[in-house]
């Protein structure tokens, strides 16, 4: 769930381009959506809360915040801190830390499911009487898992709304709520290792 999220949903946050009335074309489009991708995966960061359905038959809620390769990341059952090397998760009832490698697909099994490349898509944008609507849809010859994806963004702050995101057959409805860029220390993605005891078993997956 951790790199689910984080990567798919950090992804479609931000814009920072200017929108008129109407559709853009594909290249306008692609171009805030690379100013998006660059801005959330920057030195600034960014947090959030999100809620998330999928189809009706998964749901969860947590919160990330994110910071160039850092990521902290908590839910109902998941604990998770990246400093951008190491990465480590906490699974509570089970009381046991696991830790990754940083940019192993193997500390999250849904990692490969959920892969893309900014070349996969035609991208446009409209503006709609509840914001500012982004739209990505793959390529045929696309080898990327991600077939649809969609984003509301408030016409005036340009924050995130909701996010949808299609794979296979399926929908994942993001809302988002308690957006902000910057404003986040360092010290948010550090593992604090003394808070967890001779209760918890640690499992090295590097």
């Amino acid at each position: 769930m951790v790199k689910r999220i984080s990567l798919l949903l950090l992804t479609l946050l931000v814009c920072v381009a200017s929108f008129s009335a109407g559709e853009h074309s594909n290249s306008q489009a692609r171009q805030v959506f690379e100013k998006a991708y660059q801005q959330v995966f920057g030195p600034k960061g960014c947090s959030l809360h999100y809620d998330v359905n999928l189809v009706g038959v998964y749901k969860t809620t947590g919160n990330i915040c994110y910071k160039s390769k850092k990521s902290r990341f908590t839910d109902e059952k998941v604990d998770s801190w990246c400093d951008g090397v190491t990465a480590y998760i906490v699974y509570r009832k089970k009381k046991i830390v696991e830790i990754h490698d940083a940019n192993s697909d193997k500390r999250d099994k849904y990692a490969s499911k959920f892969k893309f490349s900014l070349d996969d898509f035609d991208y446009s944008m409209e503006q709609t009487a509840e914001g500012v609507l982004l739209t990505l849809k793959q390529h045929r010859d696309a080898k990327g898992t991600v077939k649809h994806a969609k984003a509301l963004l408030d016409e005036k702050t340009l924050a995130p709304i909701w996010l949808k995101i299609k794979v296979a057959f399926f929908w994942a409805n993001i809302s988002i709520t308690n957006f902000k860029v910057g404003g986040l220390n360092d010290n948010v993605f550090v593992f604090p290792r003394a808070n967890y005891g001779k209760d918890y078993k640690f499992v090295d997956k590097r």
